[in-house]
């Protein structure tokens, strides 16, 4: 199969979907990986270690993306990227539609099959293709949040960790899944006060076994949150409903009970956010202030540390990729449940059903797509 990486193109994105080794693994099974120019080159992967490993460099993209039966990348599609897509091809990568109509819409028109990683289950419920980027992106927060607290980048000037004889700063996680304890174990490792709100009792249990009472777990409820609203100095939402729009948490008229300079990191800023006042921002303007309330909703921070993140990200998606390359899309996703979870579009169809109902369109059923 033909196999094209191209280059991210989205704002201070400096990831890449495989590195050399993963092409290298491709490449020994027979297939062809086609890799644009210096896409590689943001996370430290220069062409000639990709053409070492066997694969082909393309200087032009409009033939990367004509040739290529199989197209993995790491974020969605910008306009020009979905405008080259069609039907016959496949797109592998991070999706995320339930926050972007448009870009439902356009993969619908293309006629493409899309498959999503973040919606790709395992066998105990987890979500493993989103996982490695969401321990990133949970451990980023922390530090965001802490950059974000100093008086110069518009915050309060608190210090996470405290000195002697001044309290650390108090920093609350919603959500206790992967994210919120990356999270969780990040701000502890800082020295900072840390509690975690969430609605899973089993969870919570294992956060309070696992870190022996040094973190506060407690239930999440409204009462919960107004209290963590009114006394947190950093408040990291890392809420997820797989494949669906997240729930709004934190509204505009809360942020009136927050101490000025407090800040707001919205990790799940992906699929539309989880606080009322959360919009997208970009590594180039990553913060912007509502009511005293920094707030920071950087849409791909893993893009930041992109070494760490590229090769985390291929650890987890070439094994999904080197079944895509060796049987097809459809008999790929016919031998597993777990990999056709990730069927988002397919000819002009929506097959995911979080997704349809974000848009009010009618869902295909992916298991006679594959039959």
């Amino acid at each position: 199969m033909k196999i094209a990486v191209p280059k991210e193109i989205k704002n201070h994105e400096y990831r890449v979907a495989l590195t050399p080794t993963g092409v290298r693994e491709l490449i020994e099974r027979g297939h062809r990986v086609v890799v644009e120019a210096s896409a590689g080159e943001g996370s430290g992967y220069a062409d000639t270690d990709y053409q070492s490993a066997g694969a082909d460099i393309e200087q032009d993209i409009d033939t990367l993306w004509r040739d290529a039966e199989l197209i993995v990348k790491v974020k969605e599609p910008q306009p020009d990227e979905v405008a080259r897509l069609k039907e016959g091809q496949t797109l592998f990568t991070y999706l995320h539609l339930a926050a972007e109509e448009t870009l439902t819409r356009g993969l619908m028109a293309s006629g493409a099959t899309c498959i999503a990683y973040e919606t790709i289950t395992d066998r105990d419920g987890g979500l493993p293709l989103l996982a490695p980027m969401s321990r990133v992106a949970g451990r980023m927060a922390v530090q965001a949040g802490a950059h974000s607290l100093e008086k110069a980048q518009g915050g309060s000037g608190v210090l996470l960790p405290g000195v002697p004889g001044v309290a650390p700063a108090s920093v609350t996680v919603i959500g206790g899944g992967v994210v919120g304890e990356n999270a969780a174990r990040m701000a502890l490792g800082l020295g900072a006060e840390v509690t975690v709100l969430d609605k899973s009792l089993p969870r919570l249990e294992v956060l309070d076994h696992r870190y022996q009472g040094r973190l506060h777990t407690v239930y999440s409820t409204a009462d919960a949150l107004d209290e963590a609203i009114r006394r947190s100095d950093l408040i990291i939402g890392a809420v997820l409903v797989p494949g669906a729009a997240a729930p709004k948490l934190i509204t505009r008229g809360q942020l009136g009970e927050m101490r000025p300079g407090s800040v707001l990191v919205d990790v799940a800023i992906d699929q539309g956010g989880c606080f009322e006042t959360s919009k997208a921002t970009t590594h180039a303007e990553p913060t912007y202030v509502v009511d005293g309330v920094v707030h920071y909703c950087v849409a791909n921070m893993p893009g930041a540390v992109a070494r760490t993140s590229t090769q985390a990200l291929t650890n987890a998606t070439l094994p999904f990729v080197i079944a895509l390359a060796d049987r097809g899309w459809k008999q790929a996703l016919a031998d597993d449940p777990h990999f056709l979870a990730g069927l988002n579009v397919h000819a002009g169809q929506v097959t995911h059903s979080a997704v349809a109902e974000a848009f009010g369109l009618e869902s295909a059923d992916p298991h006679r797509l594959t039959a």
